[in-house]
């Protein structure tokens, strides 16, 4: 629990009605399961954010950092501690030329429909990812043959003193599933792409496509965190699962798709341990069957 001495002084940088205590995080992940935190905190703007995370690493209380919490799975007792939704209330975009500045708040699906709106190209891959810029950016975002280390130029964060740094590309070290961002304790306020200027209609078409084939592909008709595994090296995850005959197994409310059996999706009364016990047979099955380790991609609090 927070103590009252604590909440009084957070209210004093944000405002009372965007703090929540005892916030069932089932509300905030894509997953749809999972315990209340100790207390959430809706931030608006960067000045914000300085204050409560200096404040909350000066007096040594645990947070995390949430966006649209389609890649995070809490656990059914919560979260211990604070979460920092940066959402809705921090997700301004705005064009310039051929670069978008995008608030770490804003959906990559907003970034996606502004490039096309400005006949920009280069972000049709994350037209159909349900996540935010900043989460996108921290874990190298991607799907179709694109990635967000191919668009992205630069990323203004805050380091825990509450220092703003501006990242390069480069210094981002982007890899599969990664970023250098992984291993620090900062936290991402905006990210600026630098695309190029295309017709409309084809960037049009192309987000389309794509749509069409996540439909297809994916069970989007149930909550999930997208694919569940990060792709083994020189295997696919959900090919593995198949030919381990997991297609369809259940526990609980939590089953891998019959669909695409990279992702355990909730079929509507799922609890995070029904999650994590399917999580758990697939990886015995598959190690047990082919040798490989499979590694889960959403974080889990």
């Amino acid at each position: 629990m927070i103590s009252s001495a604590v909440m009084e002084i957070l209210k004093g940088f944000v405002p009372e009605e965007h703090i929540h205590i005892q916030e069932s995080m089932a509300a905030h992940t894509t997953f749809r399961v999972g315990g209340p935190a100790d207390c959430l905190i809706e931030i608006e703007n960067e000045a914000q954010l300085r204050k409560v995370q200096r404040y909350l690493n000066l007096i040594e209380i645990p947070f995390f950092v949430l966006g649209n919490g389609s890649n995070t799975l809490v656990r059914d007792a919560g979260y211990r501690g604070i979460v920092l939704l940066i959402g809705q209330k921090m997700s301004g975009i705005r064009v310039d030329g051929d670069c978008i500045t995008a608030q770490a708040g804003a959906l990559l699906t907003q970034a996606a429909r502004a490039a096309l709106e400005h006949g920009l190209t280069g972000l049709e891959f994350a037209s159909g990812i349900p996540g935010t810029v900043g989460g996108a950016v921290v874990m190298n975002a991607g799907a179709y043959g694109g990635e967000m280390s191919q668009v992205v130029t630069e990323v203004t964060v805050l380091n825990r003193e509450g220092d703003i740094l501006v990242l390069d590309n480069e210094t981002l070290e982007f890899g599969y599933r990664y970023s250098a961002i992984r291993n620090q304790p900062f936290i991402v306020t905006q990210v600026v792409f630098r695309l190029a200027a295309a017709d409309r209609e084809r960037i049009g078409q192309r987000m389309e496509a794509l749509a069409a084939k996540r439909r297809e592909k994916q069970p989007l008709e149930y909550p999930s965190a997208g694919s569940t595994f990060k792709r083994p090296e020189g295997h696919y995850a959900g090919e593995l699962i198949m030919n381990a005959g997991m297609r369809g197994f259940q526990i609980g409310g939590a089953r891998v798709s019959d669909k695409h059996c990279g992702f355990v999706v909730n079929m509507g009364d799922a609890t995070a341990k029904d999650i994590l016990d399917v999580v758990g047979v697939v990886r015995e099955r598959v190690k047990e069957r082919f040798g490989v380790d499979l590694e889960m991609e959403p974080v889990v609090l």
